[in-house]
């Protein structure tokens, strides 16, 4: 059986997100993560830093897998053109900016928090997608694995770590600078 890379993308995201999802509402890790990102802006960038990591790195070793002919993996093609993946992105980058403008996910009830997560998770998977092939949007050309390609790299690597100081910075920084300081932080 041959799977697309469309297929590998997207049980892998759900997955993801499922695994996600329920050591966060089913086990002590949603308590800690709770308890140690107490408010929801904080914990929204979190959970959107953790998949966008875990979904950059399993995209890459699915590409990997296809280049190389390793496993039943191939490329997503429609009408013999080679869609990217980082279509896949932006789709879920849509999806989830819409559902934002509609305020899912921001009231505090259980269905709503869930929403929140669930949401948080797919803006994660989706940045990835989308920024794993930044080099292609700068070029306007397959560069994946040449020179340029380090763009993508360094796109990742700048987001990601906006998206972890989005989750750290505040509480850190506050530590050491009063100005930086939240009203949930130990130490106001």
């Amino acid at each position: 059986m041959h799977l697309t890379g469309a297929w590998v993308l997207f049980i892998f995201g759900v997955v993801m997100i499922a695994t996600m999802l329920l050591l966060l509402h089913l086990t002590k890790l949603g308590h800690l993560v709770h308890c140690h990102l107490p408010d929801r802006p904080r914990r929204r960038m979190f959970l959107a830093s953790v998949a966008f990591f875990i979904t950059f790195l399993g995209v890459r070793l699915l590409v990997v897998c296809i280049t190389h002919h390793i496993g039943p993996f191939g490329w997503v093609e429609m009408g013999g053109r080679h869609i990217h993946h980082l279509v896949w992105g932006i789709f879920i980058l849509l999806a989830v900016g819409y559902a934002w403008l509609g305020e899912w996910g921001s009231g505090s009830t259980p269905t709503q928090i869930f929403i929140s997560r669930l949401l948080s998770l797919m803006y994660g998977a989706g940045a990835a997608l989308t920024l794993d092939e930044f080099a292609l949007w700068l070029n306007l050309r397959d560069v994946y694995w040449a020179r340029e390609g380090r763009a993508s790299i360094d796109a990742v690597v700048l987001f990601g770590s906006l998206l972890c100081i989005g989750a750290w910075g505040a509480p850190i920084l506050g530590h050491w600078f009063p100005k930086f300081r939240t009203k949930e932080s130990p130490d106001s």
